[in-house]
C-alpha cells in the first residue's frame, strides 16, 4: 500500500487526468469526426454515381417550386427553360484553373412563365496573363439548359458577399446571402451548369469518387484511445514493480550483513592441516618438548599443548581474521 500511495502526487494525478481526457476525446470527438466525414463522402459518392447513370428530367419533377431540395436528389441533372439575368451576376472568388487564379460566374436564371429565379453556376474562368478576368456574356434570348442540382453552402463570419467596384463578389455559394445582395428571391439551392450548354464556361468537373483518408484517420484515433491508457497502465505497473524490487533488495542486504557476522569460517583443507602440523613441530622443538601430531596430545609438562593451541589460533586468525 505504501508504494501505491506514493502515486497520489500531483504529477501522477495530472498524468492520469491527461490519459483519461485524451482517451475520452479520441472516442467521443476525434474518431467520430473523421468517421462522420468518411460517411458523408461515401454518401456523396453514391449520389454522384446514381446521378450520372440517370437521364435529365424537368426541374419541377425533382425540385418543385416553393420546396427545399431533397438531399437525395443532389447531383441529379434537370432541364429548365428561361432567361439569364446578367445584371445581377456574382463572381465567386479565390478559385483556381489551369494553375492560375480564377473565378466562377454565378448568374441568376428566371424560369419562363413564372417569377421563379434559380442561381446558376455557369463554370470557371481563369485570369488572363495581365491578371484581368474576361467572362463571356450570357445569351440574351430564352434558352433551355441542363444543370445539376446542388445544395446551398454556408458563409463564414466576415466572409459575406459584397459589391466591390460595381461588381458583386462572394466567397461561397450561399443562396440566402446572395438573394439579399442582389435583391432577388432565389430558390434555396443552385444549379451547376452541364458542359456545352448555352452560357456555359469552362467545365467544373465532378468530384473524384474516392473515400479519402477519413476512415483510416478515424481508426487511428480509436487505436490511440486504446493504446494511451494501456501504455500508462504498463508504465505504472513497471514503476510499482521496480519500487518493490528496490525495497526487497534493501531488506535483503541487511539480513546478509547479519548472517556474515555470525558465519563461521569454513573447514580447513588438507594442505592447511599439514601446515599447522609443521608449525606444531617447530614450536615443540623450540620448547624442548615432544608433540604428538597424530592425536593432538603432548609429552612433557603441557606447555607444548598451549603453544600448539596458540599457533593454531594464530594461523586461523591470519587466514580468516577474527
Amino acid at each position: 500500500m505504501r508504494v501505491l500511495r506514493s502515486f497520489l502526487k500531483p504529477g501522477w494525478l495530472l498524468l492520469l487526468l491527461f490519459v483519461v481526457a485524451f482517451a475520452a476525446a479520441c472516442f467521443a470527438i476525434l474518431a467520430p469526426w473523421q468517421l462522420g466525414k468518411n460517411s458523408d463522402t461515401e454518401h456523396r459518392n453514391d449520389l454522384i454515381r446514381a446521378a450520372v447513370d440517370t437521364d435529365a428530367v424537368p426541374i419541377d419533377q425533382l425540385a418543385p417550386p416553393g420546396r427545399p431540395l431533397d438531399p437525395n436528389n443532389e447531383w441529379h441533372e434537370v432541364t429548365l427553360r428561361g432567361r439569364y439575368l446578367p445584371d445581377d451576376q456574382v463572381m465567386l472568388r479565390f478559385r483556381y484553373s489551369q494553375e492560375r487564379p480564377a473565378v466562377e460566374a454565378l448568374t441568376p436564371f428566371r424560369i419562363s412563365g413564372s417569377d421563379r429565379v434559380i442561381l446558376v453556376n455557369r463554370g470557371i474562368v481563369a485570369n488572363s496573363e495581365n491578371g484581368q478576368v474576361n467572362v463571356p456574356a450570357t445569351p440574351s434570348d430564352e434558352v433551355t439548359i441542363a444543370a445539376r442540382l446542388r445544395k446551398s453552402e454556408g458563409t463564414s463570419p466576415g466572409k459575406e458577399p459584397r459589391a466591390e467596384g460595381g461588381q458583386s463578389t462572394a466567397y461561397t455559394i450561399d443562396t440566402a446571402q446572395l438573394s439579399r445582395l442582389t435583391g432577388l428571391m432565389m430558390d434555396p439551392y443552385y444549379l451547376q451548369l452541364s458542359p456545352n450548354q448555352p452560357g456555359s464556361l469552362d467545365e467544373i468537373e465532378l468530384p473524384q469518387l474516392e473515400s479519402g483518408p477519413f476512415l483510416s484517420y478515424g481508426l487511428q484515433w480509436l487505436a490511440f484511445g486504446v493504446m494511451v491508457p494501456l501504455g500508462a497502465a504498463y508504465f505504472i505497473y513497471s514503476e510499482v514493480k521496480a519500487r518493490r524490487a528496490r525495497r526487497g533488495a534493501d531488506n535483503g542486504d541487511g539480513d546478509q550483513d547479519e548472517v556474515a557476522v555470525v558465519e563461521a569460517p569454513p573447514a580447513t583443507s588438507r594442505s592447511e592441516r599439514d601446515r599447522v602440523r609443521q608449525s606444531l613441530r617447530e614450536v615443540g622443538s623450540r620448547s624442548g618438548n615432544d608433540v604428538d601430531i597424530t592425536s593432538g596430545g603432548q609429552i612433557g609438562d603441557g606447555s607444548a599443548s598451549t603453544a600448539a593451541d596458540d599457533a593454531v589460533r594464530t594461523k586461523l586468525a591470519q587466514r580468516y581474521g577474527k
